[in-house]
């Protein structure tokens, strides 16, 4: 599988691939993304399975990028991971056309994600 981790905080970009590559015992390629413009630019060139994407992120949010993203990837498949657990945030995010909302406290849950079929 082949992952965009979009992150701005290095450590944590880190801890995500780690987790993953922890949790499916799996050859995975990973391409990371420091904001969402970064996030943008890299999808249109390498076309990950999966997108993990935070929201807080300058100049360009995780929000903004997940709905350039999509404009033109319909399908992506875009997982916003985040602390940020806000009615708001999630109703944005819906409406952006993500596939999934995880807080980072509930890192499980994206392993579920990717997993399932």
């Amino acid at each position: 599988m082949t992952f965009l981790v979009a992150e701005d905080n290095r450590r944590m970009r880190e801890s995500i691939i780690r987790f993953i590559n922890g949790k499916i015992p799996d050859h995975h390629t990973f391409h990371e993304a420091a904001d969402g413009a970064e996030a943008v630019a890299l999808y249109h060139s390498v076309l990950p399975d999966y997108v993990v994407m935070d929201i807080e992120m300058e100049p360009m949010d995780g929000l903004t990028a997940s709905k350039n993203i999509l404009h033109s990837h319909p399908a992506a498949k875009i997982v916003i991971l985040t602390s940020y657990d806000d009615a708001r945030y999630r109703n944005a995010a819906a409406q952006a056309g993500v596939w999934a909302y995880v807080l980072k406290d509930h890192m499980n849950e994206l392993i579920d994600l990717i997993a399932s079929p």
